[in-house]
Parts: structure tokens; C-alpha cells; sequence
């Protein structure tokens, strides 16, 4: 099948044409015709499946322009890096159509996005903090929305995101369509379905928890922080075939340890993390999609927004603490029906992490012996070091005997007594007898 055989009209298919995309995939071809039938869908499909063109299709298929220029189609997603990316996808498929698209998103001026909204667009993508105080604020009218897309929605239920989305579901009108795209068909995110979702149709691109066919796993049993540092030099010295390496790590402390430990390659390598401003973020991971850098390190939050093509490598510097966070990462690479290789370095504190990765996948990570010319080092990081440990604070309290009365003595100056004295008494002292004030005369009459 190619698009050509979808119920795509000329403008769209022009543009997928200028996109080189000819062939839908799995999720693209399920989704379209459930979607355009208007029923609400939920697609379980990992990160590079194409779940992105599987509702952006069919709903700008469906959108015919309007005068009024109020938002039709509503786009939730969990960072600000994807928003950008869906409005990037977008602008390229309307590229023939007479719609318009605009994407908000927090750490930017409320103040500028209210001005550029001002001017009405018909597709609105945002994160659902922002999005929520645009809407409350009257800046994004929803009552003609008639389509809504959660997407990523179970990473944005992890970021904590609930109350914000069921906030908006209250708000926008309910006779509408609802879309939500997930890698996983988490708790969380069924109790999401029963509670806002109609009858919805389940599309599974691929069960949950088992990796894409075209990823090679592997794993390596390492000691300690440096020494999978020293692997890490190794694997990218030896085998010109690491061109494109993303490299995951449990925190931003990690990734920027990992960072100053590869000085070697500093032309080469950079770091994302949300401690790192807005453009720094965007100028990084275009570069490294166009190739002028050969690695990127980063945490697992902001690669949720990464959409970045031809990774030839993942490697998981530290295990993850979900199953369904493995999946996530490995999937940047094997993208596009390409062959791509996840590579583990797996500590002894993280081999319990391994076994629960590997149940819930029912799938062996095979694991390599760690090649002879990688120095095993000794030294041991603050995190690492058992003797490394937080000094108790003793607090001296004062010996019960010590201790003094629950009061204290007044000062001499605070124990004079203020006795008042009577003005007779004052006279009898002065005069030696009474001293009366005078008779009073008596009234006129």
C-alpha cells in the first residue's frame, strides 16, 4: 500500500510527495480509516512508528477552511520540544492548504504568544500548563474544537500533568472526537480512557513491551561509573559505525559527569537537560540531527521531545527505573524500517532492572563480555564509595541538671512596688491633722 491508496486529497498527497514519504506505516495504515470514520481511538505504538502522520492525516483530511479562524483541531503533547517538532510536521503537510497551525508552550512570554494567537489559527499544539492558562484566559477559544490528540500521554501523565489535562477536557466541548497515541497502556492512562473517552477503538502497531524487530540489543556487565566511561571511549574509537550515538542517563547530574569525562571528543559530543535554556536546547539537537555532532547525552524527560532520524546507536549509560522508559529509549534508533543497535551498561545494582526489563519485553538482552583493551577502573564516585557516607549531626543537649528554673529573678530596677498614696494621707503627714479642701458654698437659689 501507498498513500496514494489512502483517501487523501491532492494537496496533502503533494506534499507527502515533497516529504519522500510514499509508503504508510503499520499505525498509518491501521489508524486512517478508524479515525476518518470519527470514532474515538487509542494507538499503542512505540516512538518511530509514524503515530505523529497517523492522526495528523486523517484530521487534516477532514478540515476545511474557515473564515472564522477559531482552533477545529487541538494537540496535546508533553514538552516543548515536540510541539515544535508536531508544528514543523504540520506546517510541511498544509503546506497546500488554506489552514494555519500555532504552537505555545511554557518559557516563553505569555505575553507575546497572547499577540500571535490574537490572529485565530486553525490547529493549536501545545504543553498542557500553557495550554490551560491560554484557554482560562480567553486566548484560545474552544468551542469549535472537534477533534482532540493526546499525544505521548503516558509520559505526560508521569510529568504529573493530570489535573491540567482533565482541566481541559472539562473545558473544550463534549461532542467531539478523541485521539490519544501511547507507547504504553498504562493504569493511569486507562482510568484517562473510562473517564473522558467514548467506545474508544484500540490500535496496536505493536504489543506493549516488545522491541522493534530491526533493534539489536546488547549488554555489558560493567563495575562502576569510570569504567563505563572508559567503555563508552572505546566502543566510539573502535567502530567507525557509531555516527549518530544518543546516550541516555538516569539524572542531569549523570549526564553532565559524563560530559566533562569526555573531553576528548568536544567537538563532537553535547548535552541536553532542562537546565539548559530554550535555544541552547533547540540549537543542540539541530545540530545533531544534521550531523555536526556525533553525540548527544541525554536524561529521559527531554528526550520524550526528541524526534531525530538515523540514530545508528542508543546506549543506556544507566539503566532506567521503568520497563516502559527502555522501550522509549531504544526506540530512537531502528527508525524508518533501519536496522539499529541499543547497547546497556549494566551495573550489579542494576541487574535486577535488567531481569524486570527483560520479563516485561519476553526478550533476552544477550549479553557481551567486555572486550579486553577497556580499562577497568578503580575509582569509585561519591555515589559509588560505601565508606562515602552523610555525616550525622549530633545536636548537645543540656544536661538535665544544668538546666534552670522555668523563671528568673527581676532586675532591681523592676522591683519597686507602685503603691498609690491618697491625698489625705499626703496632708496628714505634712500638716499633723486632716487638711480639707474648703467647705463647698452652698447653691444660690
Amino acid at each position: 500500500m501507498t498513500f496514494n491508496d489512502l483517501n487523501l486529497n491532492k494537496p496533502i498527497l503533494k506534499a507527502l510527495a515533497e516529504m519522500n514519504l510514499v509508503t504508510p506505516t503499520v499505525i498509518q495504515e491501521r489508524g486512517f480509516p478508524v479515525i476518518m470514520s470519527g470514532r474515538d481511538v487509542v494507538g499503542i505504538a512505540q516512538t518511530g512508528t509514524g503515530k505523529t502522520l497517523a492522526y495528523l492525516l486523517p484530521c487534516l483530511r477532514q478540515m476545511e477552511y474557515s473564515k472564522d479562524k477559531l482552533p477545529r483541531l487541538l494537540i496535546l503533547v508533553p514538552t516543548r520540544e515536540l510541539v515544535m517538532q508536531v508544528v514543523t510536521e504540520i506546517e510541511k503537510l498544509i503546506a497546500y492548504l488554506n489552514l494555519t497551525v500555532h504552537g505555545v508552550y511554557g518559557g516563553k512570554n505569555i505575553k507575546t504568544q497572547i499577540q500571535e494567537l490574537a490572529v485565530g489559527h486553525d490547529i493549536i499544539v501545545g504543553t498542557p500548563g500553557r495550554l490551560l492558562d491560554l484557554m482560562l484566559n480567553g486566548s484560545v477559544k474552544v468551542k469549535a474544537i472537534k477533534k482532540l490528540v493526546i499525544d505521548e500521554v503516558d509520559e505526560m501523565l508521569d510529568l504529573g500533568f493530570r489535573a491540567q489535562i482533565n482541566r481541559v477536557l472539562d473545558l473544550i466541548p463534549s461532542k467531539r472526537q478523541n485521539l490519544m497515541f501511547s507507547a504504553t497502556l498504562t493504569e493511569d492512562v486507562e482510568i484517562l480512557l473510562k473517564t473522558f473517552f467514548h467506545n474508544p477503538e484500540k490500535i496496536e502497531a505493536a504489543p506493549t513491551g516488545t522491541p522493534l524487530d530491526q533493534i539489536e540489543q546488547l549488554g555489558y556487565f560493567v563495575p562502576n561509573f569510570y569504567t563505563k566511561i572508559n567503555l563508552l571511549k572505546f566502543l566510539l574509537d573502535e567502530n567507525q559505525s557509531f555516527k549518530k550515538v544518543l546516550v541516555f542517563t538516569a539524572s542531569k547530574k549523570m549526564a553532565d559527569q559524563v560530559l566533562e569525562n569526555m573531553t576528548d571528543y568536544d567537538d563532537a559530543i553535547a548535552v541536553i537537560h532542562s537546565n539548559k535554556s530554550q535555544n541552547t536546547r533547540f540549537n543542540t539537537v539541530n545540530n545533531f540531527h544534521a550531523g555536526k555532532l556525533r553525540i548527544l547525552v541525554a536524561t529521559d524527560l527531554i528526550s520524550r521531545g526528541l524526534d531525530i532520524t538515523d540514530v545508528t546507536h542508543v546506549i543506556n549509560f544507566d539503566m532506567p527505573e521503568l520497563q516502559e522508559t527502555y522501550i522509549h529509549r531504544i526506540g530512537r534508533t531502528g527508525r524508518a524500517d533501519k536496522k539499529g543497535i541499543a547497547i546497556s551498561f549494566i551495573t550489579d545494582s542494576e541487574k535486577a532492572k535488567l531481569l524486570e526489563i527483560e520479563t516485561f519485553m519476553h526478550t533476552e538482552i544477550r549479553i557481551a563480555s567486555l572486550p579486553e583493551d577497556v580499562e577497568l577502573s578503580d575509582i569509585l564516585t561519591e555515589e559509588e564509595d560505601p565508606r562515602t557516607e552523610t555525616s550525622n549531626i549530633q545536636l548537645k543537649l543540656p544536661d538535665i541538671d544544668d538546666r534552670g528554673p522555668a523563671f528568673h529573678e527581676k532586675k532591681e530596677k523592676n522591683k519597686k512596688v507602685n503603691n498609690k498614696i491618697s491625698h489625705s494621707t499626703i496632708m496628714m503627714k505634712k500638716y499633723g491633722k486632716p487638711k480639707t479642701r474648703g467647705q463647698k458654698k452652698p447653691r444660690k437659689k
